[in-house]
């Protein structure tokens, strides 16, 4: 059961001190709840050197984070919780015991999130049964323009009720941007997965506009670098499976875009069988 809930794991770093930044934002304008968590484990002890009781200490950082963002914002419920173990586990653990529809994750790009969270770090976006939105340290503008690139990926679709509700909550403008490539086939596919897209928005009364990529080549490059340009506040994506895995894991063009460059935040969602909804359509 979804508790209207940001779930929020902080390292105590300056972009997950953004990260939080975002989920206050986010929380203000859809009268959600945040939650601050921090899991303690070897990267704590390293952090609270010295101190003799590891568990107080991080209490104590976790109220001193959460009172000064609540004098800030006034109303807003925050509340903060700890736990010793493993990151990986526990994040999915909490999110689903507080019924989080969300979790915001702060990164100092790829390499930064593997330090940040050691080798699960993928597997926290991978494995989330709620979208995960992924920042750096771009600071929150609002999400007035989206963008929601479209390719042959069948699972593309899956997008659609998220964006519609993020263009209502935040009265967002969608850019779906079709991917170029050079089978006419598969060209054909994304047009009609786009058409039906668009239809749909356009049922919802959501203000939106196409655009497509000029050139065919490294589509996660094209991507980003048409985010850039057009000034874009957020890219909104279903995480594609590597092909060969076991596993579930992010192919290539995923991780080019969480991770870009340019620090726009990010929100992933993974294809149905990993995911549910995180607002009440």
């Amino acid at each position: 059961m979804l508790n209207n809930i940001i779930l929020v794991p902080t390292d105590f770093s300056d972009v997950c001190y953004n990260a939080i930044e975002h989920a206050v934002k986010i929380a203000q304008a859809v009268n959600f709840k945040v939650l601050i968590y921090h899991v303690i484990n070897k990267d704590s002890f390293v952090l609270f050197k010295g101190e003799k009781d590891i568990h107080h200490a991080v209490e104590n950082k976790l109220i001193q984070i959460t009172q000064e963002f609540q004098k800030l914002n006034e109303g807003l419920v925050i509340d903060y919780s700890c736990e010793e173990g493993s990151i990986f586990e526990l994040i999915h653990e909490k999110a689903s015991k507080a019924g989080a529809n969300f979790i915001i994750l702060g990164t100092h790009g790829k390499k930064g999130l593997q330090h940040l969270f050691g080798s699960y770090a993928l597997k926290v976006i991978t494995r989330a049964k709620v979208p995960t939105l992924v920042v750096q340290k771009k600071n929150y503008f609002g999400y007035s323009k989206i963008l929601m690139p479209i390719n042959s990926f069948t699972e593309a679709r899956q997008k659609v009720q998220y964006a519609i509700s993020f263009s209502q909550r935040f009265k967002s403008t969608i850019t779906i941007f079709k991917e170029r490539v050079s089978d006419p086939a598969e060209m054909s596919r994304i047009d009609i997965i786009s058409k039906q897209i668009a239809d749909a928005f356009q049922k919802s009364g959501i203000a939106f506009d196409v655009d497509y990529a000029d050139n065919t080549g490294d589509s996660a490059k094209i991507v980003t670098d048409y985010a850039v340009e057009k000034n874009m506040d957020l890219i909104m994506i279903v995480t594609e499976p590597q092909i060969g895995s076991l596993n579930f894991s992010l192919a290539p063009w995923s991780e080019k875009i969480i991770f870009n460059e340019a620090q726009i935040p990010v929100i992933c969602i993974n294809p149905i069988e990993y995911s549910q909804a995180f607002f009440d359509f």
